[in-house]
């Protein structure tokens, strides 16, 4: 049998299971939103190793911390810092060594555009840091009721860990990798909510960061479980404004018809302000809406 009697030489030649599903590993491509969050969240890291190096003590917890974190870090030591709202979107930029930044940028790169393409860039960037605001808001009530100390928390996990909760319900089929191990998302969610919960309970080191672990994967949950409640709340708002505008405009329509009847009657000059205010308004939003 030579070569060219071969069945895979042959240019009509199709694979027994060329029709079965194949399995193909490919980089998302990147989305607006991730590309900027990407780019702010190494400039920070970078700039911090650069010109936030010195550490600043203070005495009242006995620790120190650098100016950058002093700042921006969500660190509820006192009323007066738990109420500094910008701490809860800062924070979220603040990494503390490459680990750190390089684990919770690769769930951004991986995550992020899938949902951004879903929702839209707006909507998207919203829910991320929603689910960040979520998790710093956490820490600081558990701090405030006195199961956690006060120490400085930094860091985009409780964002990433929002956006793991929302793929793992809107699309299930995802494969995310733990130590490097393949896992369903849904079974990694629900191993990783059960972990985190252990640790908070048991006040486990960064205790904190993984309660904003928790508040973020549901924060993340919760948005994307309460869209069809919103969505309908939006239509119904949208409804009763479509009717009020109805409504506006038939009064608007009989009271001109009422004044121009006057006019015939009386002449304009028997107008009162009101009514001229009236026709003027008739007029402008006739012009507008022949306007091409």
């Amino acid at each position: 049998m030579g070569l060219y009697d071969r069945d895979y030489t042959r240019a009509d030649y199709r694979p027994q299971f060329s029709n079965m599903p194949q399995m193909r590993f490919a980089l998302p491509r990147i989305t607006p939103v991730v590309k900027w969050l990407l780019i702010i969240n190494f400039a920070v890291f970078f700039a911090g190793a650069l010109f936030f190096t010195n550490n600043i003590y203070m005495p009242n917890l006995a620790f120190t911390i650098n100016l950058l974190e002093r700042w921006c870090a969500v660190f509820p030591y006192s009323l007066g810092s738990a109420l500094q709202l910008w701490r809860l979107v800062t924070y979220q930029f603040l990494h503390g060594h490459v680990i750190h930044i390089l684990f919770n940028m690769l769930g951004l790169f991986f995550l992020g555009p899938t949902l951004e393409r879903h929702w839209g860039s707006r909507k998207f960037l919203i829910f991320y840091l929603s689910c960040g605001v979520a998790g710093g808001l956490f820490y600081t009530l558990l701090v405030a009721l006195n199961f956690l100390q006060p120490l400085p928390m930094i860091g985009a996990s409780g964002a990433i860990l929002g956006m793991l909760a929302a793929c793992a319900i809107l699309f299930p089929h995802f494969i995310v990798f733990i130590m490097f191990f393949p896992v369903p998302i849904r079974v990694a969610a629900i191993g990783l909510t059960i972990m985190y919960l252990f640790f908070v309970l048991t006040r486990a080191p960064n205790a904190g960061g993984h309660a904003a672990h928790l508040a973020g994967m549901a924060a993340g949950a919760g948005y994307v479980f309460s869209r069809p409640w919103r969505d309908r709340f939006k239509m119904k708002t949208r409804s009763g404004a479509w009717k009020k505008k109805i409504v506006d405009q038939y009064n608007l329509e009989a009271e001109v018809d009422r004044i121009l009847q006057k006019v015939h009657d009386s002449g304009i000059h028997s107008l009162t302000t009101k009514e001229r205010r009236i026709l003027r308004k008739a007029t402008e939003t006739e012009q507008q809406r022949y306007r091409p």
